[in-house]
């Protein structure tokens, strides 16, 4: 079993009973790929048969059991609200009912439900068991795992909607499939894609009472458990970042490539105004995405490779790539504020009508 939840034990304390159990203080970073650098070494999924280690919960851990409460809240409040609001505009406004802004509203979703699940982190990191049953167990992880996957395949299908567009564009052709109606569409697929992806998660999610008789959620794989562990690594690896990604950098490549080699001297000079603003605004929202993200995929690379010792400094990169990921997921309302002028001036003169 390998556990994805809360023990009474410092981040750094960690405990190899036997050959297939061991314990660690994960302070609430509940799902697998989440603990990175930490909990993806060492030990801690990898039993040796090894003694306690030399910290002490006092001196480890007690300014995380503080500081990740008030972080995670942080990023609750902050993701929730805006989000919310980038979700309310888009459905309100008529001028906001785009292709784009379609995406933009299921990755709104996506980040709201994750944001929806950290008062529940929160809770078990204070409390330091899981109280909350099997069936919510599988349902946080799962919603865990959605996060990572949703994101970056509806980041996928942005760039893929930007190069049809700037591609288009160039050449001066109409795009008659580019509708709304086809965008809702593709966002359902995109949703049944990572429903599939994530169903193994929820499959092995489970609540079991570790040696020292803590209830605890993670999950629970069957034997050989270290070849399982490393299987949905790589699952997490190649479908949650290294196809996506690729494909990104493929379209991205390719666009550029068009626009350098293709003679614009007739109406298709270059994409008017709007059309760049959007697309720039989709670049930044990737390239934010991936800067919260790359970490969390280099942690994994590292965990497959190498066994790192698990020192405070481990401990403490493994704790800033959780939460360099989880603020991703309050990042993007304001960059469509910042970047998209439809959206302040909708969201504006929403707020103006509530007022009067």
């Amino acid at each position: 079993m390998w556990n994805m939840g809360q023990e009474p034990l410092a981040p750094s304390q960690v405990i190899a009973e036997d050959d297939q159990h061991q314990q660690t203080g994960d302070l609430g970073m509940r799902h697998e790929d989440n603990c990175s650098l930490y909990n993806m070494t060492g030990g801690d999924f990898y039993p040796d048969n090894s003694s306690q280690s030399n910290f002490t919960f006092p001196e480890q851990s007690l300014d995380f059991y503080i500081l990740l409460p008030v972080m995670y809240s942080v990023i609750c409040a902050v993701g929730l609200t805006g989000n919310t609001a980038v979700i309310y505009v888009i459905l309100k406004a008529p001028k906001m009912k785009t292709v784009t802004n379609m995406f933009i509203l299921n990755l709104a979703i996506a980040d709201d439900l994750f944001t929806l699940v950290l008062p529940i982190n929160i809770a078990e990191h204070l409390l330091r068991y899981w109280p909350f049953g099997e069936l919510l167990c599988k349902i946080i992880l799962a919603v865990d795992h959605y996060n990572i996957f949703s994101s970056i395949y509806f980041l996928t299908v942005m760039s893929v909607d930007r190069y049809l567009v700037v591609l288009a564009t160039v050449q001066s052709r109409r795009l008659p499939y580019r509708t709304y109606h086809a965008a809702r569409t593709t966002s359902i697929c995109i949703w049944l894609w990572v429903t599939l992806i994530v169903l193994p998660f929820f499959i092995f999610a489970s609540v079991y009472t570790n040696e020292l008789q803590i209830k605890s959620c993670g999950l629970s794989f069957p034997q050989p458990e270290r070849f399982w562990f490393k299987a949905s690594r790589i699952y997490t690896l190649v479908l949650g970042f290294a196809i996506p990604v690729s494909t990104i950098c493929i379209l991205y490549i390719g666009m550029l490539h068009k626009l350098r080699t293709m003679n614009l001297n007739s109406n298709a000079r270059a994409l008017n105004k709007a059309k760049r603003k959007v697309t720039i605004m989709v670049i930044i929202v990737l390239a934010v995405c991936l800067l919260c993200w790359m970490p969390f995929h280099l942690a994994t690379i590292v965990a497959l490779t190498t066994d790192l010792p698990q020192t405070s400094l481990v401990i403490g990169i493994s704790y800033f790539i959780t939460s360099l990921s989880y603020t991703n997921s309050c990042l993007n309302p304001f960059l469509y504020a910042f970047l998209d002028d439809n959206f302040r001036k909708s969201f504006r003169k929403m707020l103006e009508c509530r007022a009067t």
